[in-house]
């Protein structure tokens, strides 16, 4: 442990107010054709096409605008003979109806786009090889939570059992943004689950300070699966998801042959100072606030900043506790979770392999991702042929 703790590095300045409808246009096409989130799902082409028609930031402008487009891609994925276009169609559809519920469904027709954005991606992952198959298993909650566990399970082809790796996204990337992630491990041999972390799509429960829960049955379902070596599985939480991601790995360590926190907090990002610096963060287009609220279930600034304060893993007196392998990643200059996690984590318990990259949240270069993958493969063991 540290003789003194790491602290919050200086402030630094967000834009202070929500974007207006034209500084968010030039956000998104400033970033378009660049690989970025939320973007990433689309060419430079289509998000300009879209942002040219767009009338407001309102949820009805916004989901309809996006909608629109997604019903026109769907519209021609359904016309297709050739199976590659159409899947390519169906994954426009998906990435058009993604960016019409982001970046979280708390209206109606944002609701709506969610609720296609999962029709058009069980459409394109139907045609993707191997496919994606949905999968739903019972959950034992609390009498106001859901009753299942649903995630999206892929098999590489030719190994006899394969490995296995489960993860998940923060408060606005959901299961249907995992698949740059699944294609890169199922080549290594590994079999692939991605699922909603607490309090986002299809997840039972809210993000409160017990929500690991919702993950121990899709373990349980890995280490039932007889083609599957799933007795110890790897994690990839990115964003808010390295929270759980962390968590895990220090509540089940015997579970978990090793955890990636990608871009997320365990307790100074959880602090009011850190809540009130980083309300609108240059990295993020809207609504930051209102989907941490969401993911948390609650419906008042007071109400978040407690339920953020209940998640520190230092106050739940974790960190000094074993843990599985971790690797942290993250981005020097991130501004919605601190790097001061990073050095704190490495500070309690056993040794961490960190990586660091340039940029912000995330530090997503070309290298990031498959560096996270090598991590992986190398801590659950890549599948030998059948």
């Amino acid at each position: 442990m540290f003789d003194k703790e790491p602290q919050l590095p200086p402030a630094t300045p967000d834009t202070g107010r929500p974007r207006t409808l034209d500084e968010a246009k030039a956000w998104m096409l400033d970033r378009t054709g660049k690989a970025i989130h939320p973007m990433n799902n689309l060419d430079a082409d289509d998000t300009a096409a879209v942002l040219a028609t767009l009338q407001g930031l309102d949820p009805v402008n916004w989901a309809a605008a996006w909608r629109a487009a997604g019903e026109e891609a769907w519209l021609r994925a359904e016309t297709e003979t050739d199976p590659a276009r159409r899947r390519k169609e169906y994954l426009r559809a998906h990435g058009f109806f993604f960016l019409g519920r982001f970046p979280c469904p708390n209206h109606p027709d944002k609701l709506a786009c969610a609720e296609r954005e999962r029709d058009a991606y069980l459409a394109a992952g139907a045609l993707m090889s191997p496919p994606i198959h949905r999968v739903a298993v019972p959950f034992a909650g609390h009498a106001d939570e859901g009753d299942q566990v649903v995630f999206y399970y892929r098999r590489p082809e030719g190994v006899a059992r394969p490995r296995v790796v489960v993860m998940w996204g923060g408060v606005d990337a959901w299961k249907e943004q995992m698949t740059a992630a699944c294609d890169l491990l199922l080549a290594r041999g590994i079999a692939t689950i991605a699922m909603d972390g607490p309090g986002t799509g299809e997840s039972p429960v809210k993000g409160t300070a017990d929500a690991e829960r919702q993950f121990l049955p899709v373990f349980d379902w890995a280490a039932a699966q007889p083609d599957l070596d799933g007795a110890k599985v790897g994690l990839l939480g990115r964003s808010f998801g390295g929270y759980w991601a962390t968590k895990l790995a220090h509540v089940v360590p015997d579970r978990v042959a090793g955890a990636v926190n990608w871009g997320g907090g365990v307790h100074f990002m959880f602090q009011r100072e850190w809540i009130e610096r980083s309300r609108h963060p240059d990295s993020y287009l809207m609504e930051l606030v209102e989907t941490r609220m969401r993911m948390l279930g609650v419906d008042s600034w007071e109400g978040y900043v407690q339920g953020f304060a209940r998640l520190s893993l230092l106050d739940q007196g974790l960190l000094d506790r074993p843990s599985a392998p971790l690797l942290l990643v993250n981005g020097r200059g991130d501004s919605q979770c601190p790097v001061a996690d990073i050095d704190l984590l490495v500070g309690h318990g056993i040794p961490k392999a960190v990586r660091m990259f340039p940029g912000g949240h995330m530090g997503i270069t070309p290298q990031t991702l498959p560096t996270i993958v090598d991590w992986l493969a190398g801590a659950v063991g890549e599948g030998a042929p059948a």
